[in-house]
């Protein structure tokens, strides 16, 4: 059974930094891509950053000089260094797996239960 789990949210001021990790198991081969998404309450799900296997990254307008997105394969794990971050950055982060859908396309099809962040001013 796959399973993906975050960790390393928390509580921090404005312009503080955080280190989120993502580690996914039991997974047969590897992933396409791994991302991030964050979510508030009341809203969509939002893209913050992906990465391919290849290590091509993506990150969204609002995260671009601030957010680094990085991953280990060898253990698996995803990573996302949050620095000056902002207080219209709290949320529920999510981490997604991807993996190659019936159709060919790299989908995440694999979620973790997410990490609460809250920055205050």
């Amino acid at each position: 059974e796959v399973e993906v789990v975050e960790s390393g949210g928390g509580s921090v001021q404005a312009g503080g930094s955080l280190l989120l990790s993502c580690v996914v198991t039991g997974m047969r081969g590897s992933t396409c891509k791994m991302g991030w998404y964050r979510q508030t309450p009341g809203q969509e799900r939002e893209f913050v950053s992906s990465i391919s296997h290849q290590d091509t990254k993506f990150y969204a307008d609002f995260v671009k000089g601030r957010f680094t997105i990085s991953q280990d394969n060898a253990k698996a794990t995803l990573y996302l260094q949050m620095n000056s971050l902002q207080t219209e950055d709290t949320a529920v982060y999510y981490c997604g797996a991807g993996t190659i859908s019936g159709d060919g396309t790299c989908t995440y099809n694999f979620w973790g239960q997410g990490t609460q962040v809250t920055v205050s001013s």
